[in-house]
């Protein structure tokens, strides 16, 4: 019991001042209600180093991403996936990560440019701003002394050599090469480096070993010549495309003098190769192992190989086994490989769905702009996608997406600056008039208009937003 002293001194007080403390009932609620009184609070963001993304759109804090300074505490990897339809803003992130990480003295980026316009690759306004020449692969061109890559350049070992001549010829066959061809192959890559000494083999050396092999390859293995003749005949009229087909040119001669790879960026544009034809996956072997041999090295610069159009990659199972092995040898030395692909559904379901696997997992870093929902659904099943993100994948509008940084999951408005803008812009043909070409001067102020609408479109919704949100929170006190 209260002493009388103190019930006394709290009866007066009362008596004066009123009661001034009140007994109230516990309230039951719920953890979605009460966490209501609390402030709101957004995810972590990936630290201050790097360079920037844009804004995270629940917090509106600076969004930072660079793998080579994330690799080893938040990344396993430094591999990097984009996902999204055409029109989202992928191309668009592409280049603005290229031209933001090239500010960095020890960076360096090939590009592997699979589109284009205007009979030049998307990537040529970037590369003529650095100065820059990109590599243009072109079988018409290369006939009259255009841009050559020899798979048998003296520069890649002898063992790289041979395994891109098997990955030429499987992806061009459509299956692997069977024990007696794979035979006939590697003596005749044998005997032409063996002989030729006084200059660069060259692919048309080793068709004419298999067309005419020599007695002694026969005798290593105890077999009639006739029959290494026979082995080899497949393999000589698929690499016969290279020297003499539709792809003659490119691949059929010394590697062209001049090519600098010591450049801040180099890009290789294909843009005048058809998408669909078997040639691409070729040439996307060909141009990854050639630069695994001759661009990689331990000189400490930290290098992005980026891939638009990666599908051709991930869903051949012998272009993917090669680059699959770039991936963990890069990974040693520095190498930032960007896959850049349309839909998951195109590469998991593919001929190479348990190489594309192993590419996946090794890419820590997937990020995904607007899906339908059903793509949505599936693509977050692959990667492992919390629930809440796959939901608004479908409602994403463009410039924004789902970033899934090794597990740190968050929504990611791109930003892209006024000098940037007019060099990313890539759907000209869908835009201007036909009527008659515009000067570089009208094309760039017809760009910048259309920017600034852009962004005053941008701030008209955004402030639409904020006032049914005000709107609606109104309503709900009253």
């Amino acid at each position: 019991m209260r002493d009388p002293l103190s019930a006394a001194t709290d009866a007066f007080t009362s008596f004066l001042f009123g009661k001034v403390e009140t007994t109230r009932l516990p309230v039951r609620t719920s953890t979605g209600q009460a966490q209501a009184v609390y402030l709101p609070t957004a995810a972590p963001g990936l630290g201050d180093s790097g360079v920037i993304i844009g804004r995270e759109v629940y917090s509106g804090k600076g969004y930072i991403y660079d793998p080579f300074q994330l690799y080893g505490q938040q990344l396993p990897a430094p591999h990097w996936l984009v996902l999204g339809e055409s029109g989202n803003g992928k191309s668009a992130l592409e280049k603005t990560y290229v031209l933001r990480q090239l500010r960095f003295r020890d960076r360096q980026v090939v590009v592997l440019d699979a589109q284009g316009e205007d009979g030049v690759g998307e990537w040529n306004l970037i590369a003529q701003q650095l100065g820059i020449t990109p590599i243009r692969l072109d079988p018409m061109a290369a006939l009259n002394d255009g841009i050559r890559l020899n798979p048998l350049d003296p520069a890649i070992t002898s063992t790289g050599q041979l395994a891109l001549l098997r990955t030429i010829i499987e992806v061009a066959m459509g299956h692997g090469l069977d024990e007696r061809s794979g035979f006939a192959l590697k003596v005749a890559h044998a005997y032409v480096n063996t002989t030729i000494t006084t200059r660069q083999p060259v692919l048309m050396d080793i068709v004419e070993q298999l067309r005419h092999p020599k007695p002694e390859s026969a005798e290593a293995m105890n077999v009639d010549i006739d029959d290494v003749r026979a082995w080899g005949l497949d393999v000589a009229l698929v690499l016969d495309r290279l020297v003499d087909g539709d792809l003659r040119g490119m691949f059929d001669g010394p590697t062209t003098i001049g090519i600098d790879l010591d450049a801040p960026l180099i890009v290789f544009d294909l843009s005048h190769i058809d998408r669909n034809s078997i040639a691409m996956p070729i040439l996307m072997a060909i141009v990854g192992v050639w630069l695994e041999h001759t661009w990689i090295r331990p000189d400490r610069v930290k290098r992005i190989f980026l891939v638009e159009e990666a599908w051709h990659i991930i869903n051949s199972p012998f272009v993917a086994q090669l680059f699959q092995r770039l991936l963990k040898f890069g990974r040693r030395l520095g190498l930032s490989f960007v896959a850049v692909v349309h839909h998951l559904s195109d590469v998991v379901d593919g001929a190479a769905a348990r190489e594309a696997a192993a590419i996946l997992k090794m890419a820590s870093t997937r990020t995904i702009y607007a899906q339908k929902a059903d793509e949505a659904r599936a693509t977050g099943k692959v990667l492992g996608l919390p629930r809440w993100a796959v939901e608004i994948i479908p409602t994403l509008t463009p410039g924004i997406a789902v970033w899934d940084v090794n597990g740190n999951v968050q929504v990611v408005k791109h930003l892209i600056t006024e000098a940037e803008r007019p060099l990313v812009f890539t759907d000209r043909a869908m835009t201007e008039s036909s009527a008659a070409p515009a000067s570089a001067e009208e094309t760039f102020l017809n760009e910048e208009a259309r920017a600034a609408d852009w962004e005053a479109e941008q701030r008209a919704a955004l402030i639409e937003q904020q006032m049914n949100e005000v709107e609606s929170s109104d309503a709900t006190v009253a």
